[in-house]
C-alpha cells in the first residue's frame, strides 16, 4: 500500500505540470491582458502601461512566462496578484478557501444524509410510489444545471418566503460562538443545496442499484435461508457491501465539489475561491488563475488517491502491490 501511495504521489508531478501547461496556454491565447479592457484609465499615457507590462513579463514569449511561473511555484511562491495590488496569490487564496471548504463539506453532508437513506428505502421498496418519486427527483436533479437550481432556490426561499439569505457568508460582523455558527449555517443552506443537488441524485441511484444487485446475491440468499432476520440481512450483509463503491466515490466527490463550487458561488455571490476565480478570469489576473487552478487540480488528484485507498480499506480483497 505504501509503495502504491508513493508511486501515485510521484505521478502527481507530471500530471500537475500537464494541467498547468494547458491552462497557462489557454490563458496566453485569450485576447487582452490585465492592463487592458474596461478598467483602463484613458488619462494614463500608453507608455506607462507598456512599462508595467514589461515589468510583469507580459511581453515575453509563452515558454518564458510559463517556465518563470513553474520556477516560482517550485520555490513555494505562487506570485503576486496583478489586479489586487500588493497582495500575494497565497494570501488571496487563504482568505477565500475556508469559505469554499465550508460550502463543500456542507454540500457533501447534505448528499450523504439525504441520498443514502432514500436510496436504501427505494431498494427495499422497489417500484413503489416512493421509489418512483425518488427516481423522478434523481432525474430532475441530474438534468437541472446548478445555476438554474440556484436561481429557483433564491426566488422561492429567498425572495418569496424570506427564509434564507441569498448572498454572502455571514450577516453579523464580529459574531462569535453559537451565533456565528448558526449564522454561517443559515447562509450555507441555499448554496449547499444547489451544489449538492446533482451529487445527491447520483448517489441515490448508485445506492439503489447496488442494494438491488446485492439483494440477489448468493450470500444474501444463504443468510435468509439460515433464518437471519430481514434487518440483520439488510445492515450486516446488503448495506455493508453496497457501501463499498459509495465510499470509493466519496473520495472523488470532494475534489469535484471544490471545482463545482465556481458556478454556485457566483450565483449566490458567496465569497469563496469560485468568485475569486471568476473575477480573476474577467480581469486576466494570470497568477491568481494559475494558483487556484493548481489548488483545484491537487484537490482532485488527492480525492482520486483517497478513493483508491478507501476502496482497499473497506474491501480486504483489494491489494495494491
Amino acid at each position: 500500500m505504501y509503495k502504491y501511495i508513493l508511486r501515485r504521489l510521484l505521478l502527481f508531478i507530471p500530471m500537475l505540470l500537464a494541467v498547468s501547461l494547458i491552462v497557462y496556454f489557454l490563458a496566453f491565447l485569450a485576447p487582452g491582458d490585465p492592463l487592458t479592457g474596461e478598467n483602463i484609465d484613458p488619462n494614463v499615457p500608453a507608455e506607462v502601461y507598456e512599462q508595467r507590462a514589461e515589468e510583469l513579463g507580459l511581453n515575453e514569449p509563452f515558454h518564458v512566462q510559463y517556465l518563470s511561473w513553474v520556477g516560482s511555484v517550485a520555490q513555494g511562491n505562487l506570485g503576486d496578484s496583478i489586479n489586487y495590488n500588493g497582495r500575494t496569490v497565497e494570501g488571496l487564496i487563504m482568505s477565500r478557501i475556508v469559505n469554499t471548504l465550508y460550502l463543500s463539506i456542507f454540500a457533501l453532508f447534505i448528499t450523504i444524509i439525504v441520498a443514502l437513506p432514500i436510496g436504501i428505502y427505494s431498494a427495499r421498496k422497489p417500484y413503489s410510489v416512493a421509489d418512483y418519486g425518488a427516481t423522478t427527483f434523481a432525474f430532475v436533479g441530474l438534468a437541472t444545471p446548478n445555476f438554474f437550481a440556484g436561481l429557483l432556490l433564491i426566488y422561492f426561499f429567498g425572495f418569496q418566503l424570506g427564509w434564507f439569505p441569498t448572498q454572502g457568508s455571514v450577516s453579523t460582523i464580529g459574531a462569535t460562538g453559537l451565533e456565528y455558527f448558526f449564522d454561517r449555517i443559515h447562509h450555507l443552506v441555499l448554496p449547499g443545496l444547489t451544489l449538492g443537488l446533482a451529487s445527491t441524485a447520483i448517489y441515490m441511484r448508485y445506492m439503489r442499484s447496488e442494494m438491488l444487485d446485492i439483494q440477489g446475491s448468493d450470500f444474501v440468499r444463504t443468510a435468509k435461508a439460515k433464518g437471519m432476520g430481514p434487518k440483520s440481512v439488510l445492515y450486516k450483509h446488503t448495506l455493508r457491501n453496497a457501501l463499498i463503491p459509495i465510499i470509493t466515490l466519496l473520495g472523488f466527490e470532494f475534489g469535484t465539489l471544490l471545482s463545482g463550487a465556481v458556478i454556485t458561488e457566483a450565483v449566490f455571490n458567496y465569497p469563496g475561491l469560485g468568485t475569486l476565480f471568476l473575477e480573476s478570469i474577467v480581469n486576466r489576473d494570470y497568477p491568481v488563475i494559475m494558483g487556484i487552478n493548481l489548488i483545484l487540480s491537487v484537490a482532485i488528484l488527492v480525492g482520486n488517491l483517497l478513493a483508491d485507498i478507501f476502496y482497499a480499506v473497506v474491501d480486504p480483497r483489494i491489494r495494491y502491490d
